[in-house]
């Protein structure tokens, strides 16, 4: 039999907080009494909040991560090229919660003829490996982002088991004889003017013709024409071509897609020419073990400056308690169209209300997504409320909660 999770009421404080210098006011609640315990260290509560436009209300999932026995990673479809449903992902990944994460390419009717990737914006790692790296500011899917920040930021745990967010570079160069050119892009659906994109098997099947769409101006601009493909198996260039290809990409083959400069360097390899490459994600000093891309939204427990507080929406967003240890995931219930969503700024306050000192938004709206294994309970079962009559959309990758 299903147990309903506690209902858990955040109150409203006596003192209001100003944000953002603005008139209007948001105010802070009380932390989280104790929910439905999902495993030892993983618990879930449902959550409700005033807002000047109404009540919202969700779930948060908080994690213990100095429990030896929890443990998070990276949610995601065989591809990086591909979407799949938050409860079907943590089902398959033998889970116990996720929520989605990342903002992807979701919608190509600005470039005709060119198929939507569903890949996200930011960086990706899963136990240890790097899957992708972030797109170009200028080509991200998503709400504005606060000054400072880059589609680059990410929310993950380190290898020394603390949860923290953090900045993943691409570190990344393509070796032609004795000459080094940098690396612009791995997985990704699009790659800065005059750069070369890496492609391994992670991709999938999708076509790459997305990579070489829009400009560092504007994710909309025409798709250059200017353009070249090469493959490189076993250290050699396996195959040549004028355009960006699709189709799976075999283990042992990386294929480079370069645009305008990247094309000219790329056009003047033939086949059987030695070619190596090599890159890697590099950021802070502890390597993270798990990350996913994300807009940073709290700092110290301050609301980033210049995180919107005027939009209310359906969010999702994860925080990080001062000292790492205790990982929060929120997801919205899907009722924004009646006013009850939040802002930025008071998801930032949200998070902090929480617990949480450092904090991230995730993708939100109909993205939205909570799933958990209840106790008693086999199946997984999404514990927010999507709006009536929307389905669970299938997203690009989530945040995953395990118990070993």
């Amino acid at each position: 039999m299903t147990r309903t999770p506690r209902r858990l009421l955040l109150a409203l404080a006596a003192t209001a907080v100003t944000l953002l210098g603005t008139a209007g006011a948001a105010t802070a609640g009380a932390a989280p009494a104790t929910g439905t315990r999902l495993a030892p260290g993983v618990e879930l509560d449902h959550w409700q909040v005033a807002t000047a436009t109404g009540t919202a209300t969700g779930e948060v999932v908080t994690v213990d991560l100095a429990d030896p026995h929890v443990s998070v990673d990276l949610l995601h479809p065989t591809d990086v090229a591909a979407r799949e449903k938050v409860s079907d992902m943590v089902a398959d990944a033998h889970a116990v919660a996720g929520v989605n994460a990342d903002f992807f390419n979701i919608d190509e009717s600005q470039h005709p003829g060119v198929a939507a990737t569903g890949s996200s914006n930011g960086p990706e790692i899963t136990h240890g490996r790097a899957l992708k790296a972030a797109v170009p500011d200028s080509q991200r899917f998503g709400p504005a982002m606060a000054p400072g920040t880059s589609t680059r930021d990410v929310i993950g745990v380190g290898v020394d088991g603390r949860a923290r967010l953090g900045t993943l570079t691409l570190a990344g160069t393509v070796r032609i004889g004795a000459d080094s050119h940098p690396l612009a892009g791995l997985n990704q659906y699009a790659v800065a003017q005059n750069g070369i994109d890496a492609f391994t098997s992670d991709w999938g099947t999708v076509s790459r013709q997305r990579a070489v769409c829009g400009s560092d101006v504007r994710r909309g601009d025409p798709c250059a024409t200017d353009t070249a493909e090469i493959s490189v198996r076993h250290g050699r260039v396996a195959a040549v071509a004028d355009t960006p290809g699709a189709g799976a990409i075999p283990a042992d083959t990386t294929v480079l897609v370069g645009r305008e400069a990247g094309a000219d360097t790329l056009r003047a390899l033939h086949v059987g020419d030695p070619v190596s490459v090599q890159y890697g994600l590099t950021g802070g000093r502890v390597p993270f073990r798990v990350a996913v891309g994300g807009a940073p939204i709290l700092r110290d427990g301050a609301v980033l400056p210049g995180v919107d507080d005027k939009v209310s929406a359906t969010r999702t967003a994860a925080g990080i308690s001062a000292d790492g240890r205790r990982l929060y995931l929120v997801a919205l219930d899907g009722q924004a169209e009646a006013g009850s969503g939040l802002t930025l700024a008071r998801l930032a306050i949200l998070l902090s209300d929480l617990g949480a000192a450092d904090g991230i938004n995730l993708d939100g709206g109909g993205s939205t997504t909570c799933a958990v294994v209840l106790p008693g309970t086999d199946g997984v079962t999404v514990v927010n409320n999507h709006p009536a009559g929307v389905a669970e959309r299938a997203v690009a990758n989530g945040i995953g909660v395990f118990r070993h």
